[in-house]
């Protein structure tokens, strides 16, 4: 069985793009956690996506996260 980062590498050459260097997975896990750990589980694949796929930076994610978390809106 692969690892993730074998997974994940196979799967970005297999879409054509870079795989996340160990910072961005970083990141990206941490916006993963901020939306698993305020709600249920399934927000933090699917916010990831959303960021991803409304050209969000990373860093970006993350403060609009933490904003809605710290503001008690979710």
């Amino acid at each position: 069985m692969p690892t993730g980062d074998e997974w994940i590498d196979a799967f970005s050459a297999r879409l054509g793009t870079a795989a996340p260097d160990a910072d961005e997975r970083a990141m990206i896990l941490a916006l993963a956690g901020v939306a698993a750990h305020s709600s249920e589980r399934i927000a933090a694949p699917i916010a990831c996506w959303v960021a991803g796929r409304h050209g969000v930076t990373l860093e970006e994610a993350m403060r609009v996260a933490q904003e809605l978390v710290a503001a008690g809106e979710l």
